[in-house]
């Protein structure tokens, strides 16, 4: 087992990672920015290492930086966590030529993956079911219109280099195809420095379901259960659960073996998620592989009882897999809420800022993975990602249930969060009923925010009670003597009694001993 391990990241997930490390006995090492320089991740480590200016170009997405680092502390193995370098097989190959051993799949396995295109050549010689369309780039607009002819309009045309909604496009007719390929070439290009742009037909009201899956480097691989990850924004994902409320027994078995079949045909080895669009008939088509560990991987660990993070280090350390896929057990219901920073009355504009007052959730069910404390500032230079909250129950109910009560329990001062979005899609009546597609978080958006949904002239009222209260017991706590009375004057009496220079506990303590 390594004895020292390098996390090449930030934030929450660094936090994560420092964590599992610390109860498996490894020491850990830090890189940060400038801005980082307070970040929760560089307090919690073992050691800490300056890599340069806040622009990740310029920190987190140095190679040379990193394994510089690596290299002066001792460092036996690199943790890429999730986004910068967690799936560029340029760093892989570099942590392998400099002696540390890379926390993920082999270079070769995410190269393959890393292009879509490629990634469903590969799928097609395994006989894998994927959306209809083309496996290589568009040579012209000519080409495309031919594709389109033939599976039928609408298509999209994706970025092969993509993700995030990157070089993506809708395209519902022949007269929109050249325009909207040149214009996904273009941001491809800008995104990632590849313009490949290929076709598939477009279906209509998807979910989007995934599969986790396990392999170590002695040819064992086992499935761990799906994540329905439908409701997003801008195609980014903002809240997950496992299982999926239209997955049955015998539509997991059945994504679970396809989903071992991708990751076997591309020799892949660690933690991975294979990703499907679903049709409305319950039709599931292979879209992509992330070669690295989820934002929601959470929502498995809960279900399944099983550490990824404990497993993605000792599966780099050589170990085999501690289970078989009949050993497998999935129990209970997740679900997981990305609190950003970011502003809900402001279109979601990232809302950067110190952090004056922060009282996180507890309780039965309920599990917080976060990267912020009190006095914190969060910078404005990276993805707003604060933390994640999830709740846990014995069914779906429950897990909605005390995942309302935790989020009305959660308050950040100082920033905007969209901790009210989520309070808003858990009491929706579309989402309690588990109807849910790509499209369902627009629809529930574009109804405003007083649309009537399950419950929710009861909650909206019960909330504005709670508000009220913590309010004005804050207000008496901070300062009693500025209360006033229904005039405008000061009174200088708060709930417990005349204003003293002694504390209440003095007061009550006093009052006692003349008895």
């Amino acid at each position: 087992m390594f004895k020292k391990i390098l996390i090449a990241n930030r934030g929450e997930i660094a936090v994560r990672v420092i964590c599992a490390c610390r109860e498996m006995g490894i020491a850990t090492v830090a890189v940060y920015s400038d801005v980082d320089r307070a970040a929760l991740h560089v307090r919690k480590c073992d050691e800490a290492y300056p890599i340069g200016p806040a622009a990740a170009t310029e920190s987190y997405l140095r190679m040379d930086k990193i394994l510089d680092v690596a290299k002066r502390s001792g460092a036996e193995a690199i943790h890429p966590g999730y986004g910068f370098l967690s799936e560029n097989a340029k760093f892989a190959q570099a942590c392998a030529d400099a002696g540390v051993k890379f926390i993920g799949p082999t270079p070769h396995s995410m190269e393959m993956m890393g292009s879509k295109t490629r990634a469903r050549q590969e799928m097609e010689k395994a006989g894998v079911p994927f959306v209809p369309g083309t496996s290589r780039g568009l040579s012209s607009p000519e080409e495309g219109e031919q594709v389109a002819e033939r599976i039928g309009y609408p298509v999209m045309l994706k970025a092969a280099a993509g993700g995030g909604g990157k070089g993506m496009r809708l395209v519902n007719s022949r007269e929109e195809l050249g325009s909207a390929l040149e214009s996904a070439q273009s941001e491809a290009e800008r995104s990632f420095g590849d313009s490949e742009v290929y076709i598939e037909k477009a279906i209509v009201n998807p979910r989007h379901i995934e599969m986790q899956v396990l392999a170590d480097e002695h040819g064992n691989t086992v499935w761990l259960g799906e994540r329905e990850c439908s409701i997003q924004r801008r195609h980014q994902k903002v809240l997950e659960e496992s299982p999926s409320p239209i997955v049955d027994p015998d539509m997991r078995r059945r994504m679970g073996e396809v989903a071992v079949k991708v990751a076997q045909a591309a020799n892949y080895t660690n933690a991975g998620t294979v990703e499907f669009l679903v049709d409305q008939q319950k039709n599931f088509y292979f879209l992509e592989m992330n070669t690295r560990l989820q934002v929601e991987h959470p929502v498995t660990e809960s279900t399944t009882g099983l550490d990824l993070v404990h497993l993605q280090i000792r599966i780099a350390a050589g170990e085999k897999l501690p289970l078989v896929q009949s050993e497998v057990a999935i129990r209970g219901h997740a679900i997981e809420c990305r609190i950003y920073a970011e502003d809900p009355d402001n279109n979601y504009f990232p809302s950067p800022g110190k952090i004056t007052l922060l009282l996180a959730p507890s309780g039965p069910g309920i599990r917080c993975d976060s990267g912020m404390y009190e006095g914190w500032t969060v910078p404005m230079d990276y993805d707003p990602l604060l933390a994640k909250l999830i709740g846990y129950g014995s069914d779906r109910q429950q897990a909605i249930m005390r995942l309302q009560r935790a989020l009305h329990e959660y308050f950040v001062a100082g920033i905007k969060t969209n901790i009210s979005l989520f309070q808003r899609i858990l009491r929706d009546a579309d989402f309690q009923a588990g109807k849910l597609d790509t499209g369902y978080l627009d629809r529930l958006l574009a109804k405003g925010n007083h649309a009537v949904t399950s419950g929710a002239p009861q909650l909206e009222v019960e909330a504005l009670e709670t508000i009220a209260a913590i309010a004005a017991g804050m207000f008496t706590v901070l300062d009693p003597a500025l209360l006033v009375n229904k005039h405008g004057d000061r009174t200088g009496t708060s709930l417990a009694g005349p204003v003293s220079d002694a504390s209440n506990w003095k007061q009550k303590g006093r009052s006692e001993a003349l008895r």
